[in-house]
């Protein structure tokens, strides 16, 4: 396979023009839906004492020299998460940013090292609203470019039609006739094995769910319609409070399109608590697997103490440009794509 140019050559820049200037259409019309709901635009900042605490993401790490050549680590945020809450505790109700975030070990036709994430939270809102949030961007994405049905890798869905929504426990029982009812590790691995899904000896259950998730699940969501996929097993929603009256199952969805998955959101855990025990234990096993491990944000987890009840989305901005204007590959709607 020949080598790309550079992008900024003009004979290809002129190819990657149209999806760019379809990507700033989609973000003005996304921007000034969130102002007329009104919700307040923030610009959470970069540096972080800690990146995010989730097993399998991986940051960029920095060091913050003083004027007194005093040194700190920081690191540039996997994800706004952390300062956009510190936002809500301080008083703030419906905020969105586009933020820049930064993820190590990512690049791809769907992934890249820098990229750009939509995230807004509501007060004192159930988590179902974000749903009605998800099918209002979407639309607004269709519309912005005129562009619609979209197509991945084959796969269809038409954005602007009623999103289809499946539970974890529907989802792997009718996609992969696997049964997540009440498994331990050993009993999902065989179920796993059974429905296909090849498996290593020393697979923790985790490693299973994203198996079954990854091979059977996601490549039949989205299609024809927009997918929420909702009700995560509670080990696997790192930032979701239990859904009340069931406390094995976390208030997180995903929302899918033609196989992609572009969205997350939680019904926000405020149990400071609870949330410092899910870190060290993600922690822990982060140092298990990678041999490392990142300092918790103590301010964050007092600042989760005082925050109100929430909910919380966060979209891949690009993914979405993507699938709204045609485009094949992630690079082709980022203005300045990392070189390989």
């Amino acid at each position: 396979m020949s080598q790309l140019s550079p992008w900024w050559r003009p004979d290809r820049h002129a190819d990657r023009r149209p999806f760019l200037i379809g990507r700033g259409r989609i973000k003005t019309a996304i921007r000034s839906w969130f102002l007329s709901q009104g919700f307040l635009e923030v610009e959470p900042g970069l540096l972080q004492v800690s990146p995010g605490n989730e097993t399998h993401l991986h940051a960029f790490r920095t060091e913050l020299i003083r004027t007194d050549l005093g040194t700190r680590e920081l690191y540039l945020h996997t994800s706004p998460e952390f300062a956009m809450k510190k936002l809500l505790a301080a008083g703030e109700t419906k905020i969105f940013a586009f933020a820049p975030v930064f993820r190590n070990r990512e690049q791809g036709s769907l992934h890249a090292p820098e990229f750009t994430m939509l995230e807004w939270y509501r007060a004192n809102e159930p988590y179902q609203t974000l749903w009605e949030d998800c099918a209002a961007i979407l639309t607004i994405a269709a519309e912005a470019t005129g562009h619609a049905p979209w197509t991945y890798r084959e796969k269809t869905c038409d954005p602007r039609t009623p999103f289809d929504h499946l539970t974890l426990d529907q989802a792997f029982a009718r996609l992969a006739d696997v049964s997540l009812n009440g498994a331990d590790g050993d009993q999902l691995m065989r179920r796993a094995e059974a429905a296909g899904i090849r498996c290593e000896p020393d697979d923790t259950w985790t490693d299973v769910f994203s198996r079954v998730l990854v091979e059977k699940i996601e490549p039949a969501l989205g299609t024809p319609a927009p997918t929420i996929l909702y009700e995560y097993p509670v080990q696997e929603a790192a930032l979701a409070r239990p859904v009340p009256g069931n406390p094995t199952v976390a208030e997180r969805f995903e929302l899918y399109a033609c196989g992609v998955e572009l969205a997350n959101g939680f019904g926000e855990l405020t149990d400071a608590a609870e949330q410092r025990r899910r870190f060290e234990t993600w922690m822990t096993e982060k140092q298990r697997i990678y041999g490392e491990r990142y300092p918790l944000d103590e301010d964050f987890l007092a600042a989760l103490g005082q925050m109100p009840p929430a909910s919380g989305c966060a979209l891949g901005f690009d993914r979405l440009a993507m699938l709204a204007t045609g485009a094949e590959r992630i690079d082709q709607v980022i203005w300045t794509p990392l070189s390989a």
